[in-house]
């Protein structure tokens, strides 16, 4: 995320000033929260790795974001309006921060000061949030596979201010997150290696053409 403020130290002051603030750890595989709910949360990934899926009536799995740490997330970005649950599940071991939005305007304690901190950041964060997901919708309506693959690899790149980086994903969940089919995906990553975009080396990736 691109911020005004230090989002480490936001975060620390968050665990540490506010008791309406719950921090949570999740293990690989478990469910950090269901948007079905409808409980109104934003969540902050303090480490680890996690997706949200969703699945639709017949059980078919769809990774329609991926977060890291200090991202955001929560079903207060999200009004679900179909009958296919969005789950966040943890990838590896999670540390999460849980905060019920409907608090924002109640102070936990009398001399709680970070609550008027946290009033003033909470439309960055959710600024941020809201450009994350228009970059989202602009990748998946790119309409070749390369041309969804180099963006993607364009985007990581940016966010690691580096040439290289590494994918936060398997290849198998890199074609659900993009959509495209995965033999095809590869297909298409070998032809960017041969004609020269990218250097793969197992999971990680260099752009050669920037």
């Amino acid at each position: 995320m691109d911020l005004y403020f230090n989002i480490e130290d936001f975060i620390y002051r968050f665990q540490h000033n506010c008791n309406k603030v719950q921090q949570k750890t999740f293990y690989k595989n478990e469910v950090i929260t269901s948007y079905i709910q409808k409980r109104n949360q934003f969540c902050i990934l303090v480490n680890g790795n996690a997706d949200l899926v969703r699945y639709d009536l017949n059980g078919n799995r769809t990774i329609v974001e991926h977060f890291s740490k200090n991202d955001i997330f929560g079903e207060v970005f999200y009004l679900v309006t179909t009958n296919n649950e969005l789950l966040v599940e943890a990838r590896e071991k999670c540390d999460v921060l849980i905060y019920l939005y409907d608090d924002i305007h109640t102070k936990c304690k009398s001399n709680c000061k970070f609550h008027q901190t946290l009033s003033e950041y909470l439309p960055e964060l959710i600024l941020n949030k809201m450009m994350d997901l228009n970059m989202r919708i602009e990748l998946l309506t790119k309409r070749s596979i390369r041309d969804k693959l180099v963006g993607y690899f364009s985007l990581l790149s940016n966010r690691a201010l580096n040439k290289s980086f590494f994918l936060p994903f398997s290849l198998t969940d890199l074609a659900d997150y993009l959509s495209i089919d995965r033999s095809a995906m590869m297909r298409e990553i070998k032809l960017l290696k041969e004609d020269g975009f990218i250097k793969k080396e197992g999971n990680k990736i260099t752009l050669l053409y920037k």
